[in-house]
């Protein structure tokens, strides 16, 4: 009998986590349901041109993603053009978007589900050309990864190491202007959170009103943000409510600052900015989940 591909891409240094237990574990699910497992590994030169390369030679069936945010928007971004499924397996620092998707499992039943036919097709945010799927931001936590990108301690504990080095460095505030078909707003802010989903990689729900796939995402602008509120945000302990909050739901929005603020997408720091251009994208992405 024929046997189909499936392409596994395999961030080797994510979540310091030695994969190769877990490449051992799909290749044999693969071999249960007759597929050849083709497996990639990413080394942070050139990766989006050599995923498509190696997607376009062996025309796999599905693809699956061992890694965090980041390692699934750039596989996401490589193929962008493609009809795939892909298949999550969280294994890194930040699982934000598997955590919202409820994929935050054993690797068994993860790698079951990544195998699974049915999907759910999740929205895409442009920004600035570069592509988001699950959660960005402007200020405080974008520099706070931008320190955890330096340290090389990695997990929550990492996380919280950098917190006051952050908070300690960081600016006040800065002043922003957000314009959308809707409404016109200026304000100082700490930190400008641009939410496709609801909650962060901690599990703490930071847009409790986040849809992945009903076409808009939420600007959620933080005016004030002290140290223990910070800290919780990031360890996962509250969710966030507040008057000195302003959410905003939109399809489009320009977001103009005063200076130059650290800004991330998925978890991946992309320096600093002073104007963001951001819009829906008309693609979306197909992500293997168990039928309910």
């Amino acid at each position: 009998m024929l046997k189909n591909n499936v392409m596994m891409v395999v961030n080797p240094v994510s979540g310091g986590l030695d994969k190769g237990y877990l490449v051992d574990q799909v290749s044999h699910y693969a071999q249960q349901l007759n597929l050849n497992l083709m497996c990639f590994e990413t080394t942070g030169v050139n990766d989006l041109d050599n995923i498509r390369t190696y997607y376009k030679k062996f025309n796999p069936e599905r693809v699956l993603i061992a890694g965090g945010d980041g390692t699934i928007k750039i596989v996401a971004e490589a193929l962008k053009l493609e009809d795939v499924i892909f298949g999550i397996l969280p294994v890194g620092s930040s699982n934000g978007l598997a955590t919202d998707l409820g994929l935050v499992k054993s690797s068994e039943e993860n790698i079951a589900i990544a195998f699974q036919n049915h999907f759910v097709a999740i929205d895409c945010i442009i920004i600035n050309g570069k592509m988001c799927l699950h959660l960005s931001d402007l200020g405080l936590n974008a520099e706070l990864i931008k320190n955890y990108h330096k340290s090389a301690i990695r997990g929550k504990l990492g996380y919280a190491l950098q917190i006051f080095n952050t908070l300690l460095h960081a600016e006040k505030s800065f002043q922003v202007i957000v314009k959308t078909n809707q409404q016109l707003v200026e304000t100082k802010a700490r930190m400008i959170v641009i939410a496709n989903s609801q909650k962060y990689g901690t599990g703490v729900v930071i847009n409790p009103i986040g849809i992945m796939s009903d076409g808009k995402f939420e600007l959620i602008i933080l005016k004030k943000l002290d140290f223990s509120v910070f800290f919780k945000i990031i360890m996962g302990k509250i969710t966030v409510s507040s008057g000195d909050i302003t959410v905003i739901s939109t399809d489009n929005a320009m977001i103009s600052i005063d200076k130059p603020i650290s800004f991330q997408i998925d978890g991946e720091y992309c320096g600093t900015e002073t104007n963001l251009d951001i819009a829906m994208s008309k693609r979306k992405l197909k992500v293997a989940m168990l039928k309910v």
